[in-house]
Order: C-alpha cells, then structure tokens, then sequence
C-alpha cells in the first residue's frame, strides 16, 4: 500500500525486515523442536540463535541470482552462522515456512484491527447515547418516511461493528494455523510431533492435513472478512456524506483550523474523508474477489497464489486499519445539526404521521383500503397545496367520523413514534 494510507504500526508488519524475522522465528523453533527429539545435536539451536540475524539487503541480493526468495534468506543465514546452518530447514518445504510466518503476520496485524474496530465502537457507542433523543427524520428511498432519532440510526452502526468485530475475531483464529509437515504435506522427512513442537512454540494450532500449503479456504475467509468490515464503513461514511449535503446538513465532517474545501471555490466544505473510504472500501472488495481465486490451485499446489498474496494482504490490512482510523476521527468529531434535523423532519408538514392515522382508522373499524384512501387522499392534498397534513386530516370530515379531534392530535405525537427506542437501546447494552 501506498505510503499515504500506511499507519506506521500496521505498516511495520508487513515490511521485508518483518518478513524475514517472521520466517526466521519459524526455523529457530524448527531447530528447537529437532533438537528437543534428538533429530539434530542439542547444542544447535542455542549456536544458531546466537548469530542468526536478518539482513534483507543481503536476501534480496542473493534471490537476484538464485531466483528463490527462501533459498536466499537460508543462503544468508547461513553465512552469518556458519555450518550450525546446515541444520536449518531439515526436513521442510518452503511454505511450511511462508504459510506458518505469514500466520504470525496475520495474528500481529489482526490485533491491531481488532484495538481500532473497539475504538470505533467506543466512538459509535457514545454518539449513540448522546443522540438517544436528538429527533430526525427517518429516509426509505431518500424521501421522508416517519421520525426516528440520530441516537437510533448511531446505534444501528454500533452494533453492525460489534457483528464485525466477531467476524474479524473468528476470521482471525481460522489464520491461526501453521505446517510443518514437507513437502506436498505427507510428514515423509519431517514427523508431526515436529510440526505440534513449532505450532505450540509459535501459539499456533498445527494445520490438521495439508498438502503443500495450508488451503487458501482460510486466507479468502480473511480477505472477504475484511473486506465485508470495509463496506460496512463505506455504509458509514456515505451516511455521513448524505446527510452533510447542503440541502439537508444534519451531520458534518469536522472542518479543521486552516482546512481548504477547494482549489476553485473557498465556500466548500467537502466530505474527504468519508469519500476516500468509500473509495478504499472497492479496493477491499476486489482483493477478496482475488482472495477466492487463490483457493483452486493444480493437485498439491502451485504458486500462483503467492504473487497474489503479495499484496493482498498487506493491502488489506494495511488499507482497513487507515480506514478505521479516519472513520474514529469523524465518528468522534462529528458535528450535529440538532435544529437542522428538526427542521428537515417538520420539512414534510406533518406527513410523516401518516401511519398513524392509517392504524387509528384501522382500530375504529374502517377497513385497510378504505383507510388508506382517506389518509393518502389527505397525504397528496398536503403534498400539491403545501398546507400541513395534520391540519388537513384534523378538518377532514371522513377522519373525524370516527376520530374524535384531541385523539387526533395526539396520534400527532413525535414522542408516540420513538417511545419504544429506549427498548432497542437496552437491548443493545446502551443503556446508560
């Protein structure tokens, strides 16, 4: 990932240098666990560890004549620690190193995540209380339908993120896996007790069967994770973007001291950042599309997933942890437009009761489509003339046929139409 979407916590993961230390970690518990089962002489290991240290200019120079990056980074290591070398890898194939190391790297980066998508639902979590009763109008195919409050639609985010945060959780420890068991995974030159030995080392489980690689039914379990977690922040932020739009201008990204909205007109304040994460959020969705294609490979495995896999999962991981991290700014940041929400709501004069009085008609013994007739006729003579719904069906004779006029307008309630959100707020755990 470019340098601009990189947070340097996550972005230190998946540099070279990492890599490396990641595949080395891998071979030191090798040699750990032949040396614990006399495989290899029992003062190996310790000889080993003593010099054995990663330098990646070297790897990268040495792979540009042998063209194996494993084959190189043995090659160097080999250098530094002399023939105790000899007894690095016994027994393995390359991927028990790749798939095992890159596990690590998951596990690392997966933490990470997991620390920003609590921030974000601390964030989520607070706005949710905060707006519990802050009244707006709720929006089905962008036009009015009935009130609702910003509270509501908050935690309607909050708990998405707590499903997401399960997801992550779950995709995460199906990556925590590793192989120690040779090449095309039959254990031929290599015992399992060796590949339990490392797992257990490295706080893996050992990969049940395999053939050469672990199956990528994991790796695209992730990926998709991922980005599933992304749409749910583009779903986020394009809310965000829909209600800064001038003509409604509910909700705002914050506009910083010394911001500029625009190259031409210095009027603008213009979602960014909810607009780059919605674009992020498409780079997510076609690494998992790549994810997938990974998962079929010819017979045991050939390597057409490793370029892949090259990028998307720094990528990934990379872009969703800068995602998260914008998404914690706006969320706590925010700014909202109390009076402009009312003001949008009242904007529909009064046509947002309309089920009310549909229902009240209903239980006074008026039949469904009679009923509708009525209130709809009561609806379009609002919508063309511009005169308040709740004036017009308080006069119109047909409704106060079987609605008394106080009945009436208590049905024109706002507090009627969000008395139960305080029942979804508990069950969410947001109570307080």
């Amino acid at each position: 990932m470019i340098e601009r979407y990189t947070r340097p916590e996550m972005g230190k993961i998946w540099t070279e240098q990492a890599k490396f230390e990641a595949w080395l970690a891998v071979e030191l518990a090798a040699t750990d666990a032949m040396a614990h089962y006399g495989y290899i002489p029992k003062g190996i290991p310790s000889k080993i560890k003593k010099k054995a240290k990663v330098n990646a200019k070297r790897i990268l120079k040495i792979e540009e004549t042998v063209k194996h990056d494993v084959i190189a980074f043995l090659t160097s290591i080999t250098e530094i620690v002399g023939d105790p070398g000899k007894y690095l890898h016994f027994g393995m194939t390359s991927s028990d190193v790749l798939d095992t190391a890159l596990a690590l790297q998951i596990k690392d980066a997966s933490a990470i995540l997991t620390k920003q998508m609590q921030r974000l639902i601390k964030a989520l979590a607070k706005q949710a209380r905060k707006h519990k009763n802050t009244l707006m109008v709720g929006r089905s195919h962008g036009v009015h339908a009935e009130p609702i409050t910003f509270g509501l639609k908050m935690a309607l985010f909050y708990e998405e993120m707590c499903r997401n945060r399960e997801r992550l959780e779950a995709a995460s420890v199906n990556m925590q896996y590793g192989k120690i068991s040779g090449a095309v995974g039959t254990f031929a030159n290599i015992e399992p007790k060796i590949e339990r030995y490392v797992c257990a080392k490295l706080g893996l489980k050992p990969e049940p069967v395999s053939n050469q690689i672990i199956q990528r039914d994991r790796h695209a379990e992730y990926i998709s994770t991922l980005a599933i977690i992304g749409s749910s922040l583009e779903k986020l932020a394009l809310e965000i973007r829909h209600l800064q739009k001038t003509e409604t201008l509910e909700a705002e990204e914050q506009f910083t001291k010394g911001q500029k909205g625009s190259s031409a007109m210095p009027h603008k304040k213009n979602p960014i950042i909810c607009e780059r994460v919605c674009g992020l959020a498409r780079l997510l969705r076609g690494n998992a599309v790549a994810a997938m294609e990974n998962i079929p490979l010819w017979h045991e495995r050939d390597i057409s997933h490793s370029s892949v896999e090259r990028v998307i999962f720094p990528d990934s991981t990379i872009t969703l942890d800068y995602m998260l991290d914008k998404m914690v700014g706006i969320i706590e940041n925010l700014v909202v437009f109390k009076d402009n929400m009312f003001r949008n709501l009242e904007a529909s004069n009064g046509r947002v009761f309309s089920q009310g009085l549909l229902l009240r008609l209903i239980k006074k013994g008026v039949t469904r489509e009679v009923a509708y007739k009525i209130v709809q006729d009561c609806a379009m003579q609002s919508w063309q003339s511009g005169e308040d719904f709740r004036d017009i069906a308080a006069n119109d004779k047909k409704v106060s046929a079987y609605i008394p006029a106080k009945e009436i307008r208590e049905i024109f309630d706002y507090s009627y139409h969000t008395k139960n959100i305080g029942v979804i707020f508990k069950r969410l755990g947001l109570g307080k």
